[in-house]
């Protein structure tokens, strides 16, 4: 009988000391710490609008501000282009009818170099396979493909070379310069496209009464 009324004040200090009133307030605070760490201080998710939050899928964000990094082109605009492009790669297949393909719908002629001897018209081109992916024949003829991931390819169909890529070219016509508008133009000579990103642009990181709707 003594062991077991012993057993019940242990169970009894035990509750108490876990249901603490400090304790209890305690854990909130690790919840918020736990949430800053994760979504506002090491990966920089405070730049992100409410919208941004909910609409860009999370994979694809250190991928964005890696690119950000190395070319210094807005991760807002590439996630606004990736939408824009193909949806967030959610366009099946991730060809369009006049030949543009992958994750950020290059022509591949823009890929591989318009130096390219089969490249003329839209860019299409007539380039092998083999050809597309090889970072050396793109530097020689002067594209804007990059291996983003380091595997020794770049390919258009694997999502860090895209968004890379994507990234180098909008880094080469000015993006990282300030010159936002012409480098989307340049990227897709229409006032259309160019609207829309910069509105896709806008509403991942600026506030809801800032924004306006595309027409």
């Amino acid at each position: 009988m003594k062991n077991q009324e012993h057993k019940n004040r242990k169970k009894l200090a035990y509750k108490k000391r876990n249901t603490s009133p400090i304790k209890i307030l305690l854990i909130p605070v690790g919840i918020l710490l736990v949430y800053f760490i994760v979504y506002g201080g090491f990966i920089g998710y405070n730049e992100f609008s409410k919208e941004g939050m909910e609409e860009i899928p999370s994979q694809y964000i250190p991928i964005y501000k890696a690119a950000e990094e190395k070319y210094g082109v807005p991760w807002n605009l590439l996630a606004a282009h990736h939408r824009v492009e193909t949806k967030f790669s959610t366009m099946d297949p991730l060809v369009s009818p006049v030949g543009a393909e992958g994750h950020m719908q290059f022509m591949p002629c823009t890929f591989v170099g318009w130096s390219h001897p089969s490249c003329e018209g839209l860019g299409e081109g007539a380039i092998p396979e083999k050809e597309k992916t090889d970072p050396s024949v793109i530097e020689e003829y002067g594209g804007y493909g990059v291996d983003g991931n380091g595997d020794g390819i770049a390919d258009p169909f694997q999502l860090e070379d895209a968004i890379f890529s994507a990234a180098n070219y909008l880094s080469n016509n000015g993006a990282a310069d300030g010159e936002v508008e012409k480098a989307v133009f340049a990227y897709n000579h229409s006032d259309k496209y160019v609207k829309d990103v910069l509105y896709y642009a806008d509403k991942y990181k600026e506030e809801p009464e800032k924004r306006k709707t595309p027409m």
